[in-house]
């Protein structure tokens, strides 16, 4: 299924940059990059970490396809990290069942969930604040997605963390190294979404599989120095990630004659 277009700031970005250049266009080579990966065992948990803390400290704003394993939906994805540390992540059909496209936003006040402006839906995006800074959004109102960008870098950095680490064959439209990722213990939550994680050598995440789809990276530019929110925090109750129940069915009033 073709993915509609998420047509925001950040995407017109990363899409211009995209018509410039074709597809997985880069920018210029970062002096603080990487020799590619090699070898495996404690050497992959080691260059894992390598690029985990590079991607700390990396600023970018990247486009990417995400292909929904349990749907077969393929949705846009569009992460924005900031030099300050913020960031954004917007997603196609990432609310109501995949009819609304969100915004995870994460700022110094919190992590919010923002309405997100489209050419065929041009509204004024409003956000409300669903977890504390560095807090993980609630599952009710989570596309998932936005953890793969930072949330995990911390977990990658942590040589005494409960997973395993292995290099592997890149995934198709990977850039830079891939390494699977396991829990090493049966009886704890895993730490992490397990699955395979691609780095470029300059920290960016260029693909990933893990259990809710596949993402690829199509485009990239360099990111901005803060990101804000795309509203106001208006409060009130966030979109679900599921679609809305069906609205009852219409009760005729007792010993009525139903419609021809």
């Amino acid at each position: 299924m073709r993915p509609r277009a998420l047509v925001s700031a950040a995407a017109l970005l990363v899409l211009a940059v995209a018509a410039c250049g074709g597809p997985a266009e880069r920018e210029p080579a970062d002096p603080t990059v990487l020799p590619p990966a090699g070898g495996d065992g404690g050497d992959a948990r080691a260059d894992l970490a390598a690029r985990a803390a590079l991607a700390l400290d990396k600023s970018y704003a990247a486009l990417y396809t995400l292909d929904d394993d349990g749907s077969g939906r393929q949705h846009h994805v569009v992460a924005t990290i900031a030099a300050d540390g913020t960031w954004r992540v917007d997603v196609s059909g990432g609310a109501h069942g995949g009819a609304t496209d969100v915004s995870i936003v994460s700022i110094k006040s919190g992590v919010y969930q923002c309405t997100v402006a489209t050419a065929t839906n041009p509204i004024n995006p409003t956000c409300v604040r669903v977890a504390a800074a560095g807090k993980r959004v609630p599952k009710a109102y989570d596309p998932q997605v936005e953890r793969l960008f930072r949330q995990w870098l911390g977990v990658f950095t942590d040589r005494q963390a409960a997973i395993s680490v292995a290099e592997v064959e890149p995934l198709r439209g990977a850039q830079g190294s891939c390494y699977s990722i396991d829990s090493i213990s049966a009886s704890l939550k895993a730490p992490v979404d397990i699955g395979i994680y691609c780095y470029a050598n300059d920290g960016v995440l260029t693909a990933a599989r893990v259990g809710f789809g596949v993402l690829t990276i199509v485009s990239q530019a360099a990111g901005p120095a803060t990101v804000q929110l795309p509203g106001p925090d208006v409060g009130g109750q966030p979109m679900p990630t599921e679609a809305p129940p069906p609205p009852p069915p219409a009760v005729e009033p007792s010993g009525s004659t139903p419609p021809a």
